[in-house]
């Protein structure tokens, strides 16, 4: 039964007469009204245009060629232009091959330039195959170091840069490698043409491995044509598929925003970020594919409310409220709004009616054992927030091991859960498997908490807050704000390299599609929290995302 316990207008305004806390956080950049719809025969003209060169593409695809180079070039386009969920079986095949043929049992016969080395081996870790870094040894002295003569070789500077980004814990090669890369990349830059220097200028802002997919698509679509090179054919199916899949994401964006406008949060909790296209944006950084729609939209709801309780804990209530509206959390049952105040109970009646519409879809699925895990998964990410608000009220400092063990539960590790909770393929023990908090999604939840902290530790000491993980490094080693982010920035480096050894062939039984879900979750975060926290305040940056990726389609 739903729960429907509607807090009184007095109520809600007699609480927000105290003296309270406030963020001043900036009002959402998101316009509903943006949206449109195309008409059904225009949509269904344009799905059979669509298969008919998918069809042509895979023959491309599977076609015998001179070089191996050739058909990773292909390979790369596909991925970078957001369309290989079209061609796994077929990419899987062909890079399975070249995988046996040039390097089983690590026997390294492949000998081609730096370009096509570094485009082979990242193709390849994407892929999951544990490829050795030897293959880069032929570039380097006899010091380690990558040979001088490499450095006008942009293409492949680029293609070696792109690489290393895979690299897993003791690969120094790879270290020395993105080092290099980074310094002579940044160098040539400025004196690069176009579509060269526009690649570039985007790699060393953002990493193809740690983008997330819709947006590197986005990016490609725009250049990819510049390129003499490039397939017309694919050009122009990654320009429909782009915006096939859009209505798809309007249509359910749309959804999103009616229900969130439904609660009335803006106005009946105003300290609160209100950030709904946002959260839909987090829950499609995830999966965007059209089959993912009941996850996304449970992912999606989950993240705006969970924003405003963050908000609650981290802005509004006092410590006592705060004690009371986490023993709710604790017994979830509708009777416990009784002992919240105004305030509260409107956020606790929504999140309970959002679990019970997770429930009922779930249930027609059979696969209602799910809630559970996402209940337990919030109660978790509480019971983080309640200890943050005991230290902000004793004004503790925690030392680095004290805060990271209760901030990653704020982090990813309820985030993850709740990924699972809507996906076909996520069985009983896979849900058991990502709430116990496994390697890849600590990682995770370090690269999200740390990059949070990096760029919005001043923002939130300015309003009062508990100590970041800047402030915890300061404290506990002495250093200056600039070491501690040096040596955070370590952190979150090492914490990829676990990401990427996780991801590689056998060494884990959950399904490959589930685990990309949490590195997705982890390139959330190098996009919403580079330079700035996004999530927060989204004007420009991430409202330009938002519009490229809900408003405007690719031009044909």
């Amino acid at each position: 039964m739903s729960a429907q316990v509607l807090a009184s207008e007095a109520e809600i305004l007699n609480i927000t007469a105290e003296v309270r806390r406030s963020a001043n956080f900036s009002p959402s950049v998101w316009d509903d009204h943006l949206l449109s719809c195309a008409s059904l025969e225009e949509e269904t003209k344009t799905e059979q245009h669509v298969q008919e060169l998918k069809e042509e593409l895979r023959t491309m695809l599977m076609a015998p060629v001179e070089k191996v180079s050739q058909k990773l070039d292909l390979i790369d386009d596909i991925q970078r232009l957001g369309v290989s969920r079209h061609f796994e079986k077929e990419i899987e095949e062909i890079l399975r091959k070249i995988h046996e043929n040039y390097y089983h049992c690590d026997n390294l016969q492949y000998d081609e330039d730096l370009y096509s080395a570094g485009l082979c081996f990242r193709l390849l870790r994407q892929q999951g195959y544990n490829i050795s870094c030897d293959i880069f040894s032929k570039f380097t002295n006899g010091d380690g170091k990558f040979k001088e003569s490499l450095v006008n070789d942009v293409v492949g500077l680029l293609s070696l840069y792109e690489a290393a980004h895979l690299m897993i814990r003791g690969e120094d090669v790879l270290e020395e490698a993105l080092t290099f890369t980074t310094t002579h990349l940044e160098s040539a830059a400025q004196r690069l043409s176009s579509p060269l220097s526009k690649q570039v200028t985007h790699a060393l802002n953002q990493p193809f491995w740690k983008g997330l997919t819709r947006i590197e698509a986005m990016h490609y679509l725009s250049i990819y044509g510049e390129n003499d090179s490039h397939n017309e054919t694919l050009l122009t199916f990654a320009k429909l598929d782009f915006n096939l899949l859009q209505k798809v994401h309007q249509k359910e964006l749309s959804d999103i925003t009616r229900w969130w406008k439904d609660l009335d949060f803006v106005n009946k909790l105003p300290f609160a970020r209100n950030r709904v296209a946002e959260a839909y944006f987090w829950a499609l950084a995830v999966y965007f594919e059209p089959e993912h729609a009941l996850a996304r939209m449970i992912t999606c709801k989950f993240v705006a409310i969970v924003t405003v309780v963050d908000d609650i804990y981290d802005v509004y209530g006092t410590y006592e409220e705060l004690e009371l509206f986490t023993e709710a959390i604790e017994r979830w049952d509708v009777s416990a709004v009784d002992q919240l105040p105004g305030y509260m109970k409107v956020c606790y009646e929504a999140l309970l009616n959002a679990y019970t519409e997770f429930e009922e879809k779930l249930a027609k699925k059979g696969i209602l054992y799910r809630i559970h895990h996402a209940r337990e998964a919030f109660k978790v990410q509480v019971r983080a927030y309640i200890q943050e608000a005991k230290w902000f009220k004793q004004k503790y400092t925690p030392t680095m091991d004290e805060y990271m063990a209760i901030e990653l539960d704020t982090s990813f590790l309820p985030f993850s859960t709740l990924t699972f909770v809507g996906r076909d393929i996520v069985t009983m023990d896979s849900m058991d498997w990502v709430l116990s908090d496994p390697k890849i999604v600590k990682a995770t939840s370090v690269i999200g908490r740390i990059l949070n902290d990096l760029v919005g530790h001043k923002f939130e000491q300015k309003r009062e807050h508990i100590a970041s993980s800047v402030e915890c490094y300061m404290n506990q080693y002495g250093v200056t704000e600039e070491k501690a982010k040096t040596e955070l920035i370590k952190q979150v480096n090492d914490a990829w390299k676990d990401i990427n050894e996780e991801l590689l062939h056998s060494n884990t039984s959950i399904p490959k599609p589930l685990l990309w879900q949490i590195l997705n979750l982890a390139r959330s975060a190098e996009v919403l929290y580079k330079n700035e926290d996004l999530y927060t305040h989204p004007k420009n940056v991430l409202q330009g995302y938002l519009h490229s990726l809900f408003v405007e389609p690719a031009p044909m």
